[in-house]
């Protein structure tokens, strides 16, 4: 791990971003929270606060994080669902991994709770994708400037 103990502590933003690719009827299915798994939109969201909160158990140089804020977003689109993940803090180091983290988990539970619908007659994924994965912002600044 670095030595953060010297930085000052300041507000910090950021934004990760990232979309799953999926069958219309899939979407439809999810649209209309017909999914065996229950309700995609709402456990996805609430897998990323998890994700996002609990990054430095799973990514080992990542510093504990008091985090004061994780908004998970989705958005639905024609062949995909894009999300969205911004996580706010007030600490020493950046928070772009918990972002980050947030995005990547409400995808994988987009996929596990839909991916019977995906599946083609062989049990494979052929048009299934995550894909787009970024940080689309990342801010700091002293004492709320």
């Amino acid at each position: 791990m670095i030595d953060i103990s010297e930085k000052e502590d300041m507000h910090r933003i950021a934004t990760a971003y990232g979309e799953i690719v999926l069958k219309k009827e899939t979407l439809i299915a999810i649209e209309e929270k017909t999914v065996k798994k229950g309700d995609v939109i709402e456990i996805s969201k609430i897998s990323g606060i998890n994700a996002a909160k609990s990054t430095f158990l799973n990514i080992p140089h990542c510093h504990p994080i008091p985090i004061s804020y994780v908004e998970p977003t989705i958005e639905m689109k024609k062949d995909r669902i894009a999300v969205k993940c911004t996580v706010k803090a007030y600490y020493k180091t950046g928070v772009e991994m918990e972002a980050l983290s947030c995005a990547t988990s409400m995808l994988l539970t987009i996929w596990d709770m839909a991916k019977y619908l995906e599946k083609d007659s062989n049990g494979n994924y052929m048009d299934t994708r995550i894909t787009n994965i970024k940080v689309i912002e990342k801010w700091k600044g002293k004492n709320g400037a």
